[in-house]
This record gives C-alpha cells, structure tokens and sequence, in this order.
C-alpha cells in the first residue's frame, strides 16, 4: 500500500453548509496494488459539474480513454456546481452516487466521514500511477491517514496588481514586504491616485489572510480534530490591524457594494487584490478593453523563512464507495488526471493541471503560463498543506466575509465581530 506519513490536505474557498449524509460502505477490499483486468467489460458513471464547454472537453477526453479501454463504458452527466452537490446529496442519502466523481475539497471531509467515498490507497503506484504527482499533490486527498482523492489541479494564494493603474498613479509594483510594507504601499496608490481609485481593500475581510499569518506563526485554522488555532485575542489583534485600511486607504465598502456582483479589483477601483492565482482570467475578462496583463506576486510576509503558502486542489477526482467496479474507476481517474491526452484535451479547463505529465502536455495561454511561473517561484515558501477542511468551514469562512463587511461599513466594532465568529465556531464545530 502507498503508505501516507502525514495527513495533510488543503483549506478550500466556497461551501455551503454542512449536510449530515447516510453512510454506505466499499463493495470490497483489494489488496494493496490492485490492478485492472482490460477484458472486463464494465459500464461507469461519471459525474462532473461545469458547462457545454467543459462537457465537450470531457466527451473527447472519453473518446481517448476509451481507445485505450475499449471494455470500459463511460456514461457521463454535468450540472451547474449547486445543483451537482444537490443531486450528490440524494444520491448519498440512496447509497448510489457516481462511480466517478468531479470533486470539490470543501467536502471531501465531510463525504469521507460517512463511508460515501472509496479508499484510493491500494490503487496508488498500480493502477493510479504516482511518480507525475509530487507528494504535497497526492497528500492533497488524505483524510485521516486515508486517500480519498486525487487532486486535478492545483492553486495557491497570491496578489494581483494592476499595471494599468499602478503607470497611472505613477507607483512601482509592490516590491514585496511585510503587511504592514503592503498596507503603506496601499497607502501610496490611494494618495497618488486622486481619488480615482484605491491601492487595495481591507484584506483582514478574509479568513486566507488571517490563515496564512497563522500559518506562519506554526498554527492551522483548524487541526485535524477541529480545534481552532486560535484564540479570541489573535482574531481581535487580525482584525484590529486592518483599521487603517478602512480608515481611507482602502476602497470603502459602499463603493464595493455598488459594483456588485463584480469586486473592485475587476471594475478598476483598486490596484490591488490577494486572492487565489487561477483568479486571472476572470479579473481580465471583467476589466475588458483596454487590460491584457495583469502582474501576480507573492502576498506580503509575516515571518521570513516561513513556510506559509501552499497548493490547494481546484478540484480532485473521488471514487464512490458504493462502485461495484473500483478497479475500472480507477483506471479512469488515472487516465482523466495523469495521461498526456487528458492534459492535451482539458488544458487549464480545471486549473493548472496537477500531474507533471498532463501539464506537460498541455497548451498553457499566457494567464496560465503565469500561474505556472508564479508557483515555480513561491517554492519556498510552499509548506505542508493543512489538514481538510472541517465540516462547515464554508459557513465560517462566509461569516468571517460578512463580518469584514460590517467592520468596514462601522457597523460593529472588532471585540463584537470577534464574539460573533466564536458564537458561529462553537455551533459549527459541535455539530
């Protein structure tokens, strides 16, 4: 068996809250090094959410998978992603989700917990070949000293800056610094910009930028078990640090609110914006005409030598517990993330792909080349990744979002926004 030595796994963006799930168990056990029998005919289900476009790329990707596997049937579907997590939700409650699943990490934890997802331990180095995938990628999956899923592709925290506005203040690009250094330079573009636009926003409005100082200091969000990392005084110092930022040197929360649904960084009102670096397109395509590039750096820093960054999965590859063919599942979700014509059919449809030889092969557009050049040289500061996010952490990562709002808005102080979160943890982490 490929054995893990630490459990380690990747805090995620977006999740709704948690739902409890009926559990269900793996039709059998297979010894370590289970293969496939390639004249086994066999029918999957594959489930994926995005749309017409990726939906053709996964119909190709099929094609080519099933020149290489001929006895292998793929019947694959697709839905928006909330309405994919709903249908997943009835399928578990009826032990009968997907032989193969696209997979978000915000669940990976709480599907994992209740049997609904197959051990990929005994199928890692046999069927699902290992050697493309560094191991901080394959530690991505592990719940529990168990592999769960294996990630498709990889992100990590950075900052935008806009070279557009940064020539018109007349500012040079954040040299790189302490928090306090990037609050300055913030500073710097607000003044120089003439009320135009702002150097940035209230970044303690995040629960990744409160992640990452933590991180630094040697503590997780959350431990394996749950427990914060925390205490109420270091949330109150976290956020009491951002009370220059909405004092004027960042964009107020009213202007925010009324570019809705866009944010201030792709409507051109700050220069600035931390955020995960697949985040590029996106801004470009909403600052249009008249924006091709955008600059992508490292966040400021809390310690030096610190090892606070690190790669969290865009989405992973999971197998249901409830397959009756595990072997041909995972033949499959090796072919969708480590063979060459998977990383030449889907590109950067799913991210930066996660497995040297399909990222080899893949055709990368300058947004995604400067993904790959960004983590190459974050390497440093790349550690562990921590462990699966907790069951319910969308709802407190959505809480810490709100509560930034209303502290940049003055409506509530930080001792009373502090009360608040751990009012929302201490319901959370005792469900």
């Amino acid at each position: 068996m490929f054995n893990k030595k630490r459990v380690l796994a990747v805090g995620a963006f977006a999740a709704t809250a948690a739902i409890v799930l009926a559990g269900c168990s793996s039709s059998s056990e297979p010894e370590a090094g289970a293969t496939y029998d390639p004249d086994e005919k066999v029918t999957l289900d594959l489930a994926f959410w995005g749309n017409d476009v990726r939906a053709e790329l996964y119909n190709e990707a099929i094609a080519a998978f099933n020149e290489e596997y001929p006895n292998i049937k793929v019947n694959s579907s697709f839905l928006d992603f909330p309405a994919f997590w709903e249908k997943r939700q009835t399928e578990a409650a009826g032990k009968n989700l997907p032989d193969v699943m696209q997979f978000d990490y915000s669940y990976l934890r709480q599907y994992s917990q209740n049997g609904l997802l197959l051990d990929l331990d005994p199928y890692l180095g046999s069927i699902i070949e290992t050697d493309p995938l560094p191991q901080n990628i394959l530690d991505i999956g592990v719940v529990n000293d168990t592999t769960y899923g294996i990630a498709t592709s990889t992100n990590a925290w950075g900052l935008f800056t806009n070279p557009v506005l940064l020539e018109t203040a007349g500012v040079e690009n954040f040299a790189g610094g302490s928090w306090e250094d990037y609050t300055d330079w913030m500073s710097e573009v607000t003044d120089a910009s003439g009320g135009a636009f702002w150097g940035g926003g209230d970044y303690t409005g995040r629960i990744q930028n409160f992640e990452l100082q933590l991180r630094a200091e040697g503590e997780d969000l959350f431990s394996e078990d749950g427990e914060a990392g925390f205490d109420e005084d270091r949330l109150a110092e976290f956020w009491e640090s951002g009370q220059s930022i909405r004092d004027g040197i960042g964009i107020p929360q009213q202007r925010v609110e009324e570019v809705l649904p866009k944010g201030g960084f792709d409507s051109a009102l700050t220069a600035s914006e931390l955020t995960w670096d697949n985040f590029g397109s996106g801004y470009l395509a909403g600052l249009g005409e008249g924006y091709t590039e955008l600059n992508l750096i490292a966040p400021p820093v809390t310690e030096e030598g610190a090892k606070d960054l690190y790669l969290k999965p865009s989405m992973l590859h999971t197998i249901a517990a409830n397959t009756e063919h595990p072997e041909a599942a995972a033949t499959l979700v090796n072919f969708l993330v480590n063979s060459p014509q998977s990383g030449e059919i889907f590109g950067t449809n799913r991210g930066l792909p996660a497995s040297e030889t399909a990222l080899e092969a893949a055709e990368l557009d300058p947004i995604s080349q400067q993904v790959k050049d960004y983590e190459e040289s974050i390497a440093d500061r790349l550690g562990d990744a921590p462990p699966v996010p907790i069951v319910g952490y969308g709802t407190l990562e959505e809480k810490f979002r709100q509560l930034g709002t209303e502290l940049n808005f003055g409506t509530i102080t930080v001792d009373e926004a502090v009360t608040q979160f751990f009012a929302e943890m201490d319901v959370v982490l005792t469900q």
